[in-house]
């Protein structure tokens, strides 16, 4: 038994280091150069390869799961990647429409407090155009706003399903597991939590999500990101625990990241808002009913007993 918990420590610490080897060692070789040269690059074809190559990073997670299977001879037999579909639909319907529901809430209720911030004549969209050279107005805008988000709900969970798995089958299909063996539920929550908050912290001092420049840059920001990453990480560990697949954590990764930018839509060309606050999800308001959600399943899991054990038989 002792030389199995060993091992399982063993595991944990090389899929982290070479999943955050790898991750940092691109991202500050890579995406920093290219980010600066994108300043000066009019044609605005190094900012679509950043982009690209951003996008890439979320399946480095995956790749850091390949290489410690094949490096500690474990194996491919209980990957946590099968569907299963029979008796637990309903948490395939959560993963696919409660992040765009508390979104939508966290939205919502920020527009409710700030309501200076509000454009119904989605300003911030057509003046965003307008830096382009493009021309929209109220009719068109609207149209763009509505498909975003229709897209967002219905066809963002299939569509950016693949590079969430990227990262999905990292967090929630290998560590999870692993970390579940080693600490009681809600430590495991918070390390996990923090530790996959880190793992995008070169892309929190990019700018991503927080911005630039802000007071306490760029800690802040990562530390906001770790924050979020908790919340967020106990509803995908909640839907990961109670199917046995890290699939549902997937979908609803892909649901959140299409749903995340919803809020902005309706923001005023001139607002002041601060991204820690709202309307996104990241911001503390924004993501309010990812807070109050969270902390529902968290009770949830750490009461019962069986979210403890490995509750199902994998492949």
């Amino acid at each position: 038994m002792e030389e199995t918990k060993s091992m399982t420590t063993k595991r944990i610490l090389i899929f982290i280091g070479i999943t955050f080897l790898i991750t940092y060692g691109l991202e500050f070789g890579i995406i920093y150069p290219l980010s600066n040269r994108a300043e000066t690059d009019l044609s605005g074809m190094t900012a679509i390869l950043v982009q690209v190559v951003v996008a890439g990073m979320m399946f480095l997670p995956s790749i850091g799961v390949l290489l410690t299977r094949l490096i500690t001879k474990e194996g491919f037999s209980d990957c946590w990647i099968k569907p299963r579909f029979r008796g637990h639909i309903r948490y395939y319907v959560m993963a696919w429409f409660l992040p765009a529901l508390c979104t939508a809430l966290g939205a919502v209720l920020y527009f409710s407090i700030f309501q200076k911030d509000f454009d119904g004549n989605l300003g911030y969209i057509i003046s965003l155009y307008q830096a382009q050279g493009v021309t929209l107005d109220r009719s068109q805008a609207m149209m763009m706003a509505l498909s975003q988000i229709i897209m967002g709900v219905f066809l963002a969970p299939l569509l950016n399903i693949l590079t969430c798995f990227g990262e999905e089958w990292g967090w929630r299909g290998y560590l999870l597991p692993k970390m579940k063996e080693k600490l009681p539920m809600l430590p495991m929550l918070l390390v996990n939590g923090i530790i996959w908050g880190l793992w995008h912290a070169p892309l929190t001092m990019l700018g991503h999500n927080y911005g630039l420049g802000y007071k306490g840059y760029p800690f802040t920001g990562i530390l906001a990101m770790c924050l979020f990453c908790i919340v967020i990480g106990v509803f995908l560990t909640y839907v990961t625990l109670r199917t046995g697949s890290c699939l549902p954590a997937a979908i609803a990764h892909g649901s959140l990241n299409g749903m995340a930018a919803t809020g902005t839509l309706f923001l005023s060309a001139n607002a002041e808002s601060s991204p820690f606050i709202g309307p996104a999800p990241t911001g503390i308001v924004g993501g309010a009913f990812f807070l109050l959600l969270g902390i529902v399943l968290c009770l949830a899991l750490v009461k019962d007993k069986s979210a403890t054990q490995n509750i199902v038989e994998h492949e």
